[in-house]
């Protein structure tokens, strides 16, 4: 399995793109920053998106990768998410009122997007891969999805999330782990508030992983939070130096072989 970070910022700007995951170059966990990062050939790879939720630092590009599918070569896309997310996405995203509606573009027998609900402790095949979703916390409902290979490599995706995602713990057993640190420590009561984590609060999350589990997966950091990089590269190898964990930053285009 390999995993490709596309974007693994909480801002857009130059060099840095919103959320996204490419694994093995056919499935994508979220849609923030993806369709900049590929090209079309890349793009035509694509097979099925996860949307962890419906915030659209992840799902903007669900419409950009939509209409270069349903225009240059009319491939229909399978999109899976929680049915909360759907109907936003939908509504929103895909009423036909800013763009194409790519639920029913190029024809209602054969939309662009098919959509599929996926709920919390589902799990199913998608694309080739076991993929079970799981409560995620976050300031909406979400979900993060662990995703096993045939081979047996998984990761674990958390999406957004705050204090309380160890309760995802008992349900997976991931060889990666990926999750979020959009602040620095010093901003950790607005962090909670909010529905995400700064590195002590992922410590402490991280603490009750190897208490349940007796070890610690690699873990990769996304969804920074772009004016306190610095900041959160610092206290994150802190947390990683005090747990003797492999816990890094992501970036734009790394790719992490399982």
């Amino acid at each position: 399995m390999e995993v490709q970070i596309l974007g693994a910022h909480l801002a857009e700007l130059k060099g840095a793109r919103l959320t996204s995951l490419l694994i093995d170059g056919v499935l994508v966990v979220d849609a923030g920053g993806l369709t900049s990062a590929l090209s079309l050939p890349e793009q035509k790879k694509i097979d099925t998106v996860l949307l962890t939720h419906h915030h659209f630092d992840h799902t903007r590009d669900l419409v950009t990768l939509a209409a270069n599918a349903g225009y240059y070569w009319r491939k229909q896309l399978a999109v899976y998410a929680p049915r909360y997310t759907l109907d936003i996405v939908t509504r929103c995203l895909l009423d036909g009122q800013i763009y194409a509606n790519f639920l029913e573009y190029p024809s209602k027998e054969k939309p662009t997007l098919i959509v599929e609900a996926i709920e919390p402790y589902d799990r199913r095949t998608i694309a080739g891969y076991d993929v079970l979703a799981v409560p995620a916390k976050h300031s909406v409902p979400a979900v993060g999805y662990q995703i096993t290979s045939s081979d047996g490599k998984s990761l674990f995706c958390t999406g957004d999330t705050t204090v309380g995602i160890s309760d995802c713990w008992q349900h997976v057993s991931p060889q990666l782990l990926v999750t979020e640190v959009a602040g620095p420590d010093k901003y950790e009561d607005w962090l909670k508030k909010a529905g995400h984590l700064c590195p002590r609060l992922l410590r402490e999350e991280l603490i009750q992983f190897r208490n349940l589990k007796r070890y610690l997966p690699r873990v990769i950091i996304i969804h920074i939070g772009n004016p306190y990089e610095q900041e959160i590269k610092e206290e994150v190898a802190q947390v990683a130096q005090e747990l003797e964990a492999d816990i890094i930053i992501g970036h734009e285009d790394m790719k992490i072989a399982l």
